[in-house]
């Protein structure tokens, strides 16, 4: 039986593509859905480990900001019956997810192959292959189609 689904994001293409199949899960089955967005956690390479302050929580402000950014991107694609639930983490992005799918007792992770371009593509990537690997739970990686459908047919 599933009861909770957590979705993870960091707000890319891919993301959307997984809320999406989250959101079609938690309607089917009458699941809660958590959408989880991480704040991942700033280090400054120059600093020592006795200059490195980790006790540094994000600031509430920004906390506020990415619940209303939740709101406005997945709200309105919800269900009015749908039970859904904006969870804002910080800290070590895979290790804050596995805790939080551990802590509610998550029943379906679904997540985005890879994140944002860049240096957010390698991050979340790994991201997901650590959860995938490491959760408490069955994990669903959830890939973006290609405009035209599929290439080599």
């Amino acid at each position: 039986m599933m009861e909770r689904i957590a979705c993870c994001t960091d707000f890319s293409e891919n993301s959307q593509t997984a809320f999406e199949m989250a959101l079609d899960l938690a309607e089917k089955y009458g699941a809660k859905l958590y959408v989880v967005h991480v704040v991942p956690q700033v280090v400054n390479p120059l600093l020592s480990d006795e200059e490195l302050d980790i006790s540094v929580q994000p600031d509430k402000a920004l906390i506020l900001s990415l619940e209303e950014r939740m709101q406005q991107e997945y709200g309105g694609r919800a269900s009015a019956s749908a039970d859904l639930q904006f969870v804002v983490l910080d800290g070590h992005v895979s290790s804050a997810i596995l805790s939080f799918l551990e802590e509610k007792r998550v029943d379906l992770a679904v997540m985005g192959a890879y994140g944002q371009s860049g240096m957010g593509l390698v991050l979340f990537g790994s991201v997901a292959k650590r959860v995938a690997h490491k959760a408490p739970c069955s994990v669903m990686i959830v890939r973006e189609r290609k405009k035209g459908g599929q290439s080599g047919k």
